[in-house]
């Protein structure tokens, strides 16, 4: 298993952060896959793309939002996504574990292409808040 982070600085307040943090618009930011179905009031997606199909799991934190694959191809891919403020705005971190559950070098590409959807996920929360 691989952890990967990614932080970004958004000049705006937390409040208006929380409130552009929707599970769907996320995964969208993530870049790899296509939004296709959202249940449960918005707490489990099902992202698709490439012949793969995922689903995740979210839950809300005080500082954020929290999610897990809970089907899908990898053996743990599990994120918190935080914000806090800092100066005169707001600092972004994402964190991710994830594994593939095959030899080592697996895990590590995994762990690169993750840390891409991280930093793009911060960049689209980022220009939402603009």
């Amino acid at each position: 298993m691989r952890e990967v982070e990614a932080s970004r600085f958004v000049q705006t307040y937390p409040e208006i952060v929380e409130q552009n943090l929707s599970p769907a618009a996320i995964l969208d930011a993530e870049g790899s896959f296509e939004v296709r179905e959202t249940e449960n009031g918005g707490d489990r997606i099902t992202v698709g793309g490439y012949g793969l199909t995922l689903v995740f799991a979210f839950t809300t934190r005080e500082d954020g939002i929290e999610y897990e694959q809970i089907k899908g191809p990898l053996e743990t891919l599990r994120t918190t996504l935080t914000y806090a403020p800092e100066n005169e705005g707001t600092r972004l971190a994402a964190r991710s574990e994830v594994a593939v559950g095959g030899p080592g070098v697996l895990d590590r590409l995994a762990a690169w292409k993750r840390r891409g959807e991280l930093e793009r996920a911060l960049a689209g929360v980022a220009e939402r808040c603009q």
